[in-house]
């Protein structure tokens, strides 16, 4: 059978569809924060999940079409579309047969999937909650068989990591040429050292846990250009439903400093749950650092014989540091230095190592 023709993407790793690039261009990146824009923004601030959403708060088509584009999706995509339509079934198989919960027919298969986000930002009520569901789980599937994937795949991890280097790395410049005060743009892979001495500090000594061996640092020039650049972010690279929960440093940005607009936001139990900082980094140290699992197309890597209903989207963990220029250079300065930090991690591992064993 002969290969499918390969997408035409500006971003090769990410599909970032033509729409989203009109938007910039009319100025989408300089409106006003939307409700989505804000509890996507407090989510990764917080390190929370996206499953204890109680709803979306997409407003139009454009707004569906964006989300599945961060997602790896494009319903033009015939290929896409189907991949979509296999996993809504699934999803509905198991709310039905193993959770026992009644799916209207109108969620289960009538209505276009492209409307399920529509209905799950809609007013409180049955639909509005079952949408809610299809979605949450459809969510968890498409990462569950993603991984399992890209398990099976002949791709070193090289490879993948290059792609999204160069897709990110694309995507500032672009940022930058449009004018986003982007100081400084860098990014690094974890050496085997770092891996090690992490793990050393870990009570779970998994390599698995290593969230950051992909890292991006970005400083942007003023504090007042925190929220606008994750905005951005969270518009082009970082699906804000693959936020890594629970590790989100954020010592940096005000939370009540957002705008709220109309409606409360989509507060969950984790709001209140104090986030734990690095007990490596010193006292004056500030800086937002969250770990995202980015969705990464990888068509040109996949064999001729590749099973369409895998898909065709594997995930990268990658950590993500933002600052402003001038907490940067106070962090560069004395007990917050990173030479500082790698000396106490050091130490820190040294007495570890060392340990005798308790006397009785």
């Amino acid at each position: 059978m002969a290969r499918p023709p390969q997408r035409s993407d500006p971003f090769g790793a990410f599909l970032a569809s033509q729409a989203l690039w009109r938007e910039a261009a009319q100025g989408g990146e300089h409106a006003e924060l939307s409700l989505q824009d804000i509890n996507e923004i407090q989510l990764l601030l917080r390190g929370q999940s996206v499953i204890d959403w109680h709803r979306l708060a997409v407003t139009s088509d454009e707004d569906v079409v964006r989300l599945l584009a961060l997602n790896g999706l494009e319903l033009s995509d015939p290929r896409d579309e189907a991949r979509l339509a296999d996993l809504r079934q699934q999803a509905v198989r198991y709310i039905s047969d193993v959770l026992k919960l009644r799916l209207d027919d109108t969620i289960a298969d009538k209505v276009p999937w492209v409307q399920l986000p529509r209905i799950a930002s809609g007013k409180a009520g049955a639909h509005q909650r079952q949408a809610c569901t299809v979605l949450k789980v459809m969510h968890i599937l498409y990462h569950l068989e993603a991984r399992e994937m890209r398990a099976s795949l002949a791709i070193s991890d090289s490879e993948i990591f290059s792609l999204v280097e160069e897709s990110v790395t694309r995507m500032f410049d672009e940022l930058r040429t449009a004018g986003v005060p982007v100081v400084e743009f860098s990014w690094s892979r974890k050496s085997k050292e770092s891996q090690l001495t992490k793990l050393l500090l870990k009570r779970e000594t998994n390599a698995a846990r290593v969230f950051d061996r992909l890292r991006f640092r970005l400083i942007v020039r003023d504090p007042d250009d925190l929220v606008p650049t994750l905005r951005i972010m969270l518009h082009r690279c970082i699906p804000f439903n693959y936020v890594v929960p629970d590790q989100t440093v954020n010592t940096l940005i005000d939370l009540h400093s957002l705008k709220v607009l109309g409606d409360t936001t989509f507060d969950t139990d984790a709001a209140n749950h104090p986030q734990p900082g690095n007990e490596f980094s010193g006292k004056g140290f500030h800086v937002l650092n969250f770990v995202a699992d980015l969705p990464v197309r990888v068509d040109a890597l996949l064999p001729h014989d590749h099973d369409e209903r895998r898909g065709r989207v594997v995930f990268v963990l990658a950590e993500f540091q933002v600052m402003d220029k001038r907490t940067a250079e106070a962090n560069e300065q004395g007990e917050s230095s990173h030479a500082e930090y790698k000396r106490r991690q050091h130490q820190h591992v040294r007495m570890r190592l060392l340990r005798e064993p308790r006397d009785g």
